[in-house]
């Protein structure tokens, strides 16, 4: 299973000072030091994190195949096919959110998605659909040509939080009311919706990622679905190499990704 590291966050980290560390385009050795299958970065319309400076060095200096997260603004497309990173995932995007709330909506917006895929293919970028794990969003994006979907997990992460950490307690709490009968039941049958959905894709003849919300503790799940092939995971590797520097932090992740696999 291929790891790809969305190093937004640093750039975050970078934008609260507004000067010039850190810098993302110094990840990109660490990322190739640790292990990591690809570098991955969010070029937002509000330009929240990555820039546009950032993602033309990024594509230009990175030895790791680039994704590159991005909505289906005409201008963006237009970005992104000028840059021409290995790949484009389509994701939904929001002014307003603190990060990507959910999957795309390839049924309402087929269309308007159709278009930016034949842009992008025609500018030779793969390209993969963030969608939540629904079988007619599946469907739908084989329809209009994608090579790839990755499965928006956050839902997942969320009940895994609620279920097995104390987030509850904290001003951040995600679920009122919900005994943990209900959150563990919940979580079985997140959990088997995803494996079903990346089963349907892998039928569908389309390549299958995962990310949003993992981390350390709730990647095993995951990691046991063996139709998906590749994870991106971000702010949770970023936010532990506060403590464990980014490239330890890769590297055990890539080790739980690695043991994991191993049992299975």
């Amino acid at each position: 299973m291929k790891l790809g590291i969305n190093i937004d966050h640093i750039a975050t980290l970078r934008n609260a000072r507004r000067i010039n560390e850190p810098d993302p385009l110094m990840a990109l050795h660490v990322l190739k030091e640790a292990g990591a299958d690809q570098v991955t970065i969010h070029l937002r319309e509000d330009r929240r994190h990555i820039t546009d400076y950032d993602a033309k060095r990024i594509c230009e200096n990175s030895f790791l195949p680039v994704n590159m997260e991005c909505s289906i603004n005409e201008e963006i497309i237009d970005i992104i096919c000028a840059l021409k990173p290995h790949r484009a995932t389509l994701v939904p995007e929001k002014r307003e959110e603190v990060t990507t709330e959910g999957g795309l909506d390839v049924i309402k917006f087929e269309n308007e998605i159709k278009k930016a895929v034949e842009k992008l293919h025609e500018n030779d970028i793969e390209v993969s659909l963030f969608i939540d794990p629904d079988f007619e969003q599946i469907k739908k994006s084989a329809q209009i040509g994608a090579q790839m979907i990755e499965i928006h997990t956050g839902k997942y992460a969320n009940i895994d939080l609620a279920f097995n950490t104390n987030i509850n307690y904290t001003p951040f709490k995600i679920f009122d009311n919900l005994d943990r009968k209900t959150l563990k039941k919940m979580l079985k049958d997140e959990i088997a919706l995803i494996k079903d959905a990346a089963l349907l894709a892998k039928d569908l003849d389309l390549e299958v990622a995962a990310g949003h919300g993992l981390n350390y503790q709730n990647v095993v799940e995951i990691v046991k679905i063996k139709e998906i092939s590749e994870l991106n995971i971000g702010h949770s590797i970023i936010a532990n190499s506060v403590f464990l520097g980014l490239k330890e932090a890769i590297i055990k992740m890539k080790n739980i990704i690695k043991e994991t696999e191993n049992e299975n």
